[in-house]
Parts: structure tokens; C-alpha cells; sequence
């Protein structure tokens, strides 16, 4: 099966005088970006999966999935 692969970008603000966005930001950004997507595939993925099987109902070439 072909796979194509395609995201979408976030963008997250941080107020640096927040202790938490401070410790983040001693991340290297490979780190920090690790670490955010982490977190957005495993609490968005799952509240995205009812819809993306609605859309996904019946289809007949292409099925749109959460990359892991």
C-alpha cells in the first residue's frame, strides 16, 4: 500500500516567565518539538479517531489515519 504522509503545523506560545515554559525552553528545540508532538498525538489522536472513521466510512482508496 502507498503511503502518503502530510500534517498539519502547530504552534505553541509559551509565556517564558512561567517556570513550566522556562523548564521546556532548556530543551534542545529537537527536544521541545519531540515533546510537544508527543503530547498532541496522545491526547488529540484519541479524541480525533470517531471522526476520522465517519470520514473513513465506506471509502474505497484511501483511508486517513494518525501517523504514530
Amino acid at each position: 500500500m502507498k503511503k502518503i504522509y502530510h500534517s498539519l503545523q502547530f504552534v505553541t506560545e509559551l509565556d517564558e516567565t512561567h517556570p513550566v515554559a522556562q523548564r521546556l525552553l532548556t530543551l534542545s528545540e529537537i527536544d521541545q518539538v519531540l515533546m510537544l508532538e508527543g503530547m498532541l498525538k496522545e491526547l488529540l489522536a484519541p479524541m480525533i479517531q470517531p471522526t476520522l472513521d465517519e470520514l473513513n466510512e465506506g471509502n474505497s482508496y484511501a483511508t486517513l489515519k494518525v501517523a504514530k
